[in-house]
């Protein structure tokens, strides 16, 4: 090979190096700690899934498209996962008679995904999953709306930075065979075009609505939805199911504190034909980044995938790491200095035994203090260069002097400050 190797990551995908790895564990932590203080347990499921249940999903030409798949050794069709839910939709599926119901489960794998990159979105990606099974009522669309809201406040953000859309298909669907006074597979039609409504010319939007039957008059009225909120709203189809659930979980958001997050938006569709119930979308609010950043809702039928007849009903979302990255840097949220606390370095000089070195760092190690001993020969100034650059706090002196008299030199490296110590006495001081 004549030419040299690219140092850049394949095209969407992304090198992590230190410091990127520490903004991706703090606010994986911040999930996590929101998620499991609400008894959300974690799973997660191989990387490579049959190329068969996605197409199942969403479709054969969307799988085969938007996969990274391959025929393996045994002619079998695999695709690398380009999302859970097919995922987790099999595994509940194969122990449902050892499962206890309801199930609240969350992950947060890496996905790869064939399509266009662009701002938020990337080829290989890191996305949480938050799902709730077994809960057929409003309760379930209601605790993961409320994860969701609890992880955004948990990095800072308040009201005015992001705003929860909330729709119901099923009330969708009603209220369309109302106002055009059609069948549900004309409305489910209807759905596609107003689920793209944003981002195609008003006028293609209503060519393709009087395409499907709807006249000047049908339009008019369903423009008027989006300028409702929920009673308004659903007053339109006061006896259709959607209406009531719709009713009901905004009549909790309510008096749970939760409304000021939230707002009916009759716009919010998800266009995927799995979803049967509540459907949200959590927008950032500012204007540089003013899009919708995750979302998700209820699906009834994805276990039926697996198990004839299952009966099995799901509510969930997924959230990208991509755009929570973006939201959090928009709104200022992540903290200045990822990852700071105590950092010690133990300086080294050629007089002392460097197993007593080791003996130090061990002993700082033991009393739950992050620290390393220099590795090298470098004058001790060059190894004060390194813990500065390095982010040490702290930098531990044992010269041939300080041996002999069984005491330690302690520098702070913010303050310059430097005091003689036993390591006991300073370990002490590093641990307050």
């Amino acid at each position: 090979m004549s030419e040299k190797l690219s140092t850049q990551p394949y095209k969407g995908t992304r090198d992590f190096y230190p410091q990127d790895m520490r903004l991706r564990n703090w606010f994986f932590g911040v999930i996590r700690n929101v998620l499991e203080t609400s008894a959300f347990d974690e799973y997660n499921g191989p990387m490579l899934e049959s190329l068969d249940i996605y197409a199942a999903k969403s479709g054969e030409e969307i799988a085969n498209k938007q996969t990274y798949n391959f025929l393996d050794r045994a002619d079998r069709r695999l695709a690398i996962r380009p999302e859970m839910t097919p995922t987790v939709a099999r595994m509940v599926a194969g122990k449902m008679g050892e499962l206890t119901f309801p199930l609240k489960w969350f992950s947060i794998p890496n996905m790869y995904r064939y399509e266009a990159t662009q701002r938020g979105r990337l080829r290989e990606f890191w996305q949480l999953n938050v799902d709730i099974f077994g809960c057929d009522t409003y309760e379930a669309d209601l605790e993961v709306i409320e994860s969701a809201i609890r992880i955004m406040t948990a990095y800072g953000a308040d009201e005015s930075m992001f705003t929860v859309r909330i729709n119901n298909r099923r009330f969708f669907n009603d209220v369309i065979a109302v106002i055009a006074n059609t069948d549900a597979d004309t409305a489910k039609k209807v759905s596609k075009v107003i689920d793209r409504k944003n981002k195609v010319p008003r006028e293609s939007y209503e060519r393709d609505l009087i395409d499907l039957g709807l006249d000047e008059e049908q339009i008019e009225r369903i423009d008027e939805l989006y300028k409702m909120n929920v009673t308004e709203a659903t007053a339109l189809c006061p006896d259709s199911q959607g209406s009531q659930e719709l009713r009901d979980l905004f009549d909790a958001l309510e008096k749970t504190g939760l409304a000021k997050y939230c707002v009916f938006d009759f716009g919010i569709i998800r266009g995927l034909d799995y979803y049967t119930g509540t459907v949200f979308e959590v927008f950032d609010n500012a204007p540089e980044n003013n899009r919708a950043m995750f979302g998700g809702g209820r699906y009834d039928n994805l276990v039926g995938l697996f198990v004839k007849n299952a009966k099995i009903s799901g509510v969930g979302y997924g959230m990208g790491d991509v755009t929570l990255e973006n939201f959090l840097y928009t709104h200022n949220l992540v903290p200045e200095t990822l990852g700071a606390g105590v950092k010690v370095l133990v300086t080294r000089f050629g007089d002392v035994p460097y197993e007593h070195y080791l003996n130090t760092v061990d002993t700082l190690r033991r009393a739950g203090i992050v620290s390393s001993v220099y590795l090298g020969t470098k004058k001790f100034g060059k190894q004060i260069d390194f813990a500065v650059k390095e982010g040490y706090t702290h930098v531990i002196i044992i010269g041939g002097d300080e041996l002999a008299r069984g005491i330690v030199k302690m520098k702070d490296l913010s303050t310059r400050e430097e005091r003689e110590l036993t390591l006991d006495e300073a370990i002490e001081i590093l641990k307050k």
